[in-house]
């Protein structure tokens, strides 16, 4: 039972925060100084917008560089507000500076909103402490919070990796289990796919996550993590195998109404699926797993393939079965990988200032998106005589996400959460209770916060909305001077970061599905290439797989996110998730392949490469298709695919005709599709008229 609770990833979690928070405020209150250990455990929050509890191999570099600009941020911004330059001229030019971080990686460009929350917060303590002490503050603050996790860390080793590749096989019982359920119900592909594209997606992106993880960790040079490295190796494996589908429905229904194969295929998968849950729990909470055998399953589906051998379904789900029985038992993989192929991008910073003075630079964008909110934000509230607008431009930088969709539920949870926690605060504020009690009492509510904030950020903010008026309350004695103010500030900051993201350089989704297609079709060839060329190479193969499906999810997560923003063409969706439902069958072919390419000799060399330049045509009509919004006779295509229909089909030769098939679907609807594609200018130029 302790077990389970110190290592369940919720608790783990919010006791990490919850401690590196509180202890400061503990030592202060314990030494006669509460305010100094408030102020102390404020910093934190500067550390947790920035990943610096990321763990990584260059953890201690990191922490120096972010104290750093923390330190540099607030510095500058005593230094410019004493000298009379204007707030709004400050916050944009930090802001433009600061932005070329997200052009030397991604977790550089989390230091971009750290950075700036910290000289936001500065301006809550100017004129309160000597100029050098919020500098000193952030320094000292960066400090404890580094050394507490990595002592956390120390003392919980591997849990975050753990964390991930227990939620992989989670995820990879669930797929398991939905998928043959459905086994009869794939007749309608529009209707039984979406569930199944929707768990694939989460195990896609999980696996992505446990990537960067190694990557940051360099684990396949740590003996420490060798387990955790055979883990992974064993969840890819299952992967390949489990997410691989026949997609011939009329012959599952013809072996279902002549054998009892669909009860003995459902007890294959509830019985791998049972046994994934299992070692979910053993990576969780740290346990060595048990002997599995599925031998009685496997022997019912070899029956029944031997009683049936011209249908392809028994030999198909056995071979598949069996390699991931085979893998559960031994806990070993089928073969080794180069996990560490996934390597990030990290440029020096003159190279990513090069890049970053680009039109074309994201971060750029996003650097300019940023600077331009706080701009207006600042600009209001001195239009408004606000001295301090620190809340509504912490709000800003709150609840900005990368997305419309994330920051629109952001802000409602935000929004909401403030409001609820500010009534509360104002009629807890009425009583007079001992300081003690109501440490103890924030102590509770921050725990509680942080045991439900990744589901329920709404509720986390009522909960942090107290404490932060109590806070106030107990540095200055006027808390509830602040409940009116704050809860304006909120929903102005709440506006600001939502017209930005409508407003100011969009990313949105719906206007990338395209290019999000053209690099899916991009990643299929170079993988066909691989599968049907000369050098077949195991780890190039596995590596070039985890490619096609990355380039898939990130075409699904497109749509997805598309289907929630304002404006979008509902027809024009409607044909893409139709273009990438069969972008998935071609994705699951590309998967079969690959197990199939490790195992025995292909296909012959002209036979091959008569197949890949008929997909390479195929591929390459659609990508046109992509380019070409005329009509289909007015852009310049491929000739059709030559017919290969001679002699004996073999298995792969199968997987390469319904390649083509889905192929031509997929042309056929792209003519349709983007002559429709959505302009969110337009639809915003339509909405303000209109109003």
């Amino acid at each position: 039972m302790w077990r389970r609770l110190i290592y369940h990833p919720e608790v783990n979690y919010a006791l990490r925060q919850t401690l590196v928070l509180c202890l400061p405020v503990a030592i202060g209150w314990l030494c006669g100084d509460l305010q100094k250990g408030l102020l102390f455990s404020l910093v934190p929050a500067c550390c947790n917008i920035s990943g610096l509890d990321t763990p990584h191999k260059r953890f201690f570099k990191r922490l120096i560089v972010g104290g750093s600009l923390f330190a540099t941020s607030s510095l500058l911004m005593q230094i410019l507000t004493l000298h009379g330059i204007p707030l709004p001229a400050i916050l944009f030019a930090m802001t433009m500076l600061l932005g070329v971080l997200g052009e030397i990686s991604p977790l550089h460009g989390r230091l971009l909103s750290g950075s700036l929350i910290a000289a936001i917060f500065t301006l809550s303590l100017t004129g309160k402490l000597p100029i050098w002490a919020p500098p000193l503050l952030y320094i000292g603050g960066t400090l404890w919070y580094g050394l507490f996790n990595a002592f956390w860390f120390w003392l919980w080793e591997e849990q975050p990796m753990r964390e991930t590749l227990s939620l992989i096989y989670r995820e990879l019982a669930d797929y398991c289990d939905k998928k043959y359920s459905l086994l009869t119900q794939l007749t309608d592909p529009e209707k039984a796919l979406p569930p199944l594209l929707a768990r694939q997606q989460k195990v896609v992106d999980l696996i992505n996550t446990c990537y960067q993880q190694m990557h940051m960790l360099a684990a396949n040079r740590d003996n420490s993590h060798k387990r955790l490295t055979r883990a992974f190796q064993v969840a890819l494996d299952l992967q390949e195998h489990i997410s691989v589908s026949l997609h011939q429905p009329e012959e599952v229904q013809k072996l279902v109404e002549k054998s009892h194969a669909e009860a003995v295929i459902r007890w294959n998968a509830r019985v791998i699926s049972a046994r994934l849950r299992v070692l979910a729990d053993d990576i969780l909470y740290h346990r060595l797993p048990d002997r599995f055998e599925m031998d009685k399953p496997l022997q019912a589906l070899e029956k029944i393939a031997r009683q049936h051998p011209d249908n392809p379904v028994g030999n198909f789900c056995f071979y598949h079965f069996s390699r991931i029985g085979r893998v559960l038992r031994t806990q070993r993989p089928l073969y080794r990988r180069d996990l560490m192929a996934d390597r990030q991008r990290r440029l020096p910073l003159l190279p990513a200032l090069r890049s970053y003075l680009s039109l074309k630079s994201a971060a750029l964008r996003t650097a300019a998106r940023f600077a331009v909110m706080l701009m207006f934000g600042s600009t209001l509230a001195l239009f408004f005589d606000i001295p301090k607008p620190y809340w509504i431009l912490m709000t800003i930088m709150f609840v900005s996400q990368n997305g419309y969709s994330a920051t629109r539920v952001r802000i409602q949870h935000r929004a909401l959460g403030t409001l609820a926690g500010l009534i509360v605060a104002a009629a807890t504020l009425r009583f007079a209770v001992p300081e003690s009690v109501v440490l103890l009492i924030m102590l509770a509510i921050t725990l509680g916060g942080y045991l439900i904030i990744r589901k329920f950020y709404g509720w986390a903010m009522v909960g942090f909305t107290v404490t932060t008026v109590w806070t106030l309350q107990l540095l200055s004695l006027n808390g509830s001077a602040f409940l009116l103010p704050r809860l304006m500030d909120t929903l102005m900051g709440c506006l600001i970061a939502f017209a930005g993201m409508v407003w100011l350089w969009p990313q949105w989704q719906s206007g990338l599905l395209r290019q999000n297609a053209h690099d899916a079709l991009e990643t299929y060839q170079d993988a066909l290439r691989q599968l049907l060329g000369p050098e077949q190479s195991p780890q190039k193969l596995a590596w070039q797989r985890m490619r096609v499906n990355q380039a898939h999810n990130a075409l699904f997560n497109s749509l997805n996110q598309a289907m929630q923003e304002p404006g979008f063409n509902s027809r024009y969706l409607d044909d893409m998730k139709l273009w990438v439902t069969h972008s998935q069958f071609i994705v699951e072919h590309i998967n079969a392949i690959t197990s199939l390419a490790r195992e025995h000799t292909m296909l012959t060399p002209a036979l091959a490469e008569r197949y890949l330049q008929s997909l390479e045509i195929g591929l390459q009509r659609c990508q046109q298709r992509l380019e070409y919004d005329g009509p289909g006779s007015d852009s310049n295509v491929l000739e059709e695919p030559e017919d290969l229909n001679e002699g004996p089909v073999t298995i792969v030769e199968r997987h390469a005709k319904r390649i083509l098939d889905h192929l031509r679907v997929m042309h056929t609807i792209s003519s349709l599709a983007w002559q429709q594609r959505p302009h969110h200018g337009q639809w915003l130029v339509r909405r303000l008229r209109n109003k």
